[in-house]
């Protein structure tokens, strides 16, 4: 097995404990901006510390960053900025499971937004598998009583987070074949670059849009700063993994993180799972199958 599809396994392994801690931080009372800044905050010194240690190992000095580079990193912070949050909001209206099975629509919208953006092309056999793990997210989107509603409020908040994430993927690939070295360490740089001004930019958005919760994540600073870590060790996996490979093929494989929420919720959060999802599950595991074969 290649190297991209173990470091993509470990990431969406890493990104639902992150997620199960977000959703505990939410129900604690953190709004969904604060929830979502904790995911930031604390992982800004890690992300600056390891890039510092990767460079020092090197012994070449920092990679030069042009304008490019930041366009990219910036446009990609944002992205995920703003999925993040629509996730977060979206664990209100579904169970655990369900809530991140709506942001899987990113899987289309990456290797669309991958070849305009990036020129990178993905096969016909690959957008087939693609569109296998999408049929599985449209079982999952059925609602409980039975119906399949496109027009609501979950539905629009996946959406939103599943082009946020799209975006992300993007601009965080973008980045990264701006720099030279190993694929490590451009992601290790990438990440410190993105977590720093993510943490500005949403410090500055909180202060004057929600005065008071800055503090309140600081006080929370025990359940926060696990958010932290988690979230530094899912990003640096997945744009390690963007280095490496097309966005399309990592965020297609990255589709396992529904298997991981499912058995999260099952164990963590007491949900059950009925026949229609784990048949949406079965297809969105075929889907990854897919991909790993055929690249």
């Amino acid at each position: 097995m290649e190297l991209w599809v173990l470091i993509t396994i470990a990431a969406a392994a890493v990104q639902t404990v992150r997620f199960m801690l977000q959703k505990q931080l939410k129900s604690s009372g953190l709004s969904t901006g604060g929830a979502t800044f904790s995911r930031f905050v604390f992982a800004v010194p890690l992300a600056m510390a390891l890039a510092a240690a990767l460079v020092a190992q090197t012994g070449t000095g920092w990679p030069r960053t042009g304008a490019l580079f930041w366009l990219f990193a910036a446009g990609g912070g944002l992205a995920q900025i703003v999925a993040t949050m629509a996730t977060v909001a979206l664990f209100a209206e579904r169970n655990f499971a369900v809530g991140v099975a709506f942001t899987k629509s990113e899987t289309v919208m990456v290797a669309l937004f991958s070849a305009l953006v990036l020129g990178e092309l993905v096969s016909l056999p690959a957008l087939a598998a693609i569109a296998l793990g999408v049929s599985g997210v449209l079982l999952l989107s059925i609602t409980p009583a039975g119906r399949w509603t496109v027009l609501n409020r979950a539905t629009g908040l996946g959406l939103l987070a599943g082009a946020g994430f799209a975006l992300s993927a993007i601009g965080y690939r973008g980045a990264t074949l701006q720099l030279e070295g190993t694929a490590l360490l451009r992601a290790a740089i990438t990440l410190a670059a993105v977590t720093l001004l993510q943490t500005i930019g949403m410090a500055l958005w909180l202060h004057l849009r929600e005065p008071g919760t800055l503090p309140r994540v600081a006080r929370a600073w025990r359940r926060t700063v696990l958010v932290g870590v988690t979230g530094m060790l899912g990003s640096l996996g997945w744009i390690t993994a963007f280095a490496l490979q097309n966005a399309a093929y990592v965020r297609t494989v990255g589709q396992l993180e529904m298997v991981f929420s499912f058995i999260a919720g099952v164990l963590f959060f007491h949900e059950r799972a009925n026949a229609r999802e784990l048949w949406g599950i079965a297809l969105l595991t075929g889907s990854v199958i897919g991909i790993v074969l055929l690249t």
